[in-house]
């Protein structure tokens, strides 16, 4: 049986280690990428077994609001949900990351156990 992927798509290596273990709790295999088009082209591959997207909003190159976009301007991944886990707290940002179609926001800094939760939250599974 091929286990669910979750993607981080988030230019710090120290917060994809952490959300990595997080995932990993549930039985998820992270899927991992450090910009917009790097994510992309890791969706392209593996849309049809991931579960959940995990987006950082302030990235080089393609930044997580385009990304946004991207994902659910397409038919094969706008089904997937996209939960922003960003230091952008501006409340206009939030809203407009909800309109476009995120599923859930979490500020950073953030606790593991409240991340869980709320992949369950979306989820509403563990990984296997």
């Amino acid at each position: 049986m091929i286990r669910k992927k979750v993607l981080a798509v988030d230019d710090s290596s120290i917060v994809r280690k952490i959300i990595k273990n997080a995932v990993a709790a549930l039985n998820y295999d992270l899927l991992e990428a450090s910009d917009g088009m790097d994510a992309l082209d890791v969706l392209q591959k593996h849309y049809e077994d991931t579960r959940l997207i995990l987006l950082d909003w302030n990235m080089p190159g393609m930044n997580g609001f385009d990304f946004l976009l991207a994902v659910k301007n397409n038919r094969f991944y706008r089904n997937i949900p996209v939960m922003m886990i960003t230091t952008e707290g501006e409340k206009g940002n939030i809203i407009k990351a909800v309109q476009a179609g995120v599923s859930n926001y979490l500020l950073k800094p953030f606790r593991t156990e409240e991340l869980m939760k709320k992949i369950l939250d979306i989820t509403g599974t563990a990984g296997e």
